[in-house]
């Protein structure tokens, strides 16, 4: 086992997120005596936020309620209750007492009601091999292997699916087709590779592709620079919703800037924190340090992604700050958004080209400089 000891306090909700990021299962720790807290609230919403597909309810403490079962199932009641619009699809509780490794490594004749497993055999046979999505294969790539004239080899870490030798691939974002000629590894060449394996393909076709492209099959990721995600800010410094970002998913590189707060999340109420309904002002919108937000993000050239909760490798990025290269801010991609969608019309600033007395044979060059600015996440209203 690896195990991320996360502090619980607000203050390192930035903690948990990373703790959190890589695990398959989250063990939530509950004082018998005090049962179901704020802070125990907080985790299993970043919890979900992370799509940690298995957790824990360790109700510890039990011999100081005199391992009583009516104590232990009000706080499973109150849980679950809780929990179940989270949408965490497996959720175990377990009677605990670490003073004297009650339930912790073998099962304690302390609580004959509990017909459970103890804590350890439980992570011992907990099934998590169909957590990783292997019907959506994406092999983002990280290199270009061409150690002679002869080979030329695509390098990467298989983020989801499965891909098996003679399989119909399309280069993102070329469009291009071909097939796997070879799955090539250190030890050998293999016939089928899955996640999380390092390999490199080799293709049929001579195509073009490069560092931060990606091979699919047929059922493709969202292709597109607009699309809506949950932040946690991670960066000491505030916000500046001014200030371009680099982007980085899976391999790709771009730069990415804020268009939209839809909502701030309260952690431990999970109440959504707006300025349609009156609990932010303009002035608290931008992010602060451990916050968690509802943002819609434009990218300056496009990404293939997921939804998180369908895929995890392709829906997850990071926000760089170019200026001091911090990691400003993790996301989860929620889907992409219309860009219909992207503003309200009377959000965007706008160029009234008559007003401004422009001529009307300078049109066609402000079109291209206003599209030229779109690409790079700047949208501005033309009125002709």
């Amino acid at each position: 086992f690896i195990i991320a000891d996360t502090p619980g306090h607000e203050q390192y909700t930035r903690n948990m997120i990373t703790g959190g990021s890589t695990a398959n299962l989250a063990i939530i720790l509950v004082d018998a005596r005090t049962g179901v807290i704020t802070q125990t609230r907080r985790h299993s919403f970043l919890v979900s936020l992370l799509g940690i597909k298995h957790v824990v309810l360790a109700v510890n403490k039990m011999d100081l309620v005199g391992f009583s079962e009516e104590r232990f199932n009000e706080i499973v009641k109150e849980y679950k209750q809780f929990i179940a619009p989270l949408g965490i699809p497996d959720v175990t509780c377990i009677p605990l007492s670490a003073l004297d490794g009650d339930n912790v490594v073998e099962r304690s004749g302390r609580t004959p009601w509990y017909n459970g497993i103890s804590l350890l055999d439980f992570l011992e046979t907990v099934h998590i091999d169909n957590d990783h999505n292997l019907s959506d294969f994406r092999f983002p790539v990280q290199y270009v292997l061409r150690p002679n004239l002869d080979f030329r080899g695509f390098c990467g870490k298989v983020a989801s699916g499965v891909v098996r030798k003679g399989d119909e691939v399309i280069a993102l974002p070329s469009g291009k087709k071909s097939r796997v000629k070879s799955i090539v590894t250190y030890d050998g060449e293999l016939d089928y590779a899955f996640p999380p394996q390092s390999v490199t393909l080799t293709l049929e076709d001579e195509i073009d592709v490069s560092r931060g492209e990606m091979l699919d099959p047929d059922n493709l990721p969202v292709v597109d620079r607009n699309f809506e995600a949950m932040l946690v800010w991670m960066d000491e410094e505030p916000m500046d919703l001014n200030k371009s970002f680099f982007i980085k998913q899976t391999t790709n590189l771009s730069r990415s800037r804020i268009s939209n707060i839809k909502y701030k999340v309260d952690v431990n109420t999970m109440d959504q924190l707006s300025v349609d309904n009156g609990r932010l002002t303009p002035d608290d919108l931008p992010m602060q340090l451990n916050q968690i937000a509802r943002v819609v993000l434009t990218t300056a050239k496009e990404l293939f992604f997921d939804p998180y909760q369908k895929n995890k490798a392709t829906g997850a990025f990071i926000l760089i700050d170019p200026i001091t290269n911090n990691t400003s801010a993790v996301g989860m991609i929620i889907d992409r958004v219309e860009d219909k969608d992207m503003h309200l019309s009377e959000d965007l600033p706008v160029l009234n080209l008559p007003k401004l007395e422009i001529a009307p044979e300078h049109y066609e060059a402000i079109e291209k400089a206003v599209k030229d600015l779109k690409r790079q996440g700047i949208e501005v209203k033309i009125i002709k």
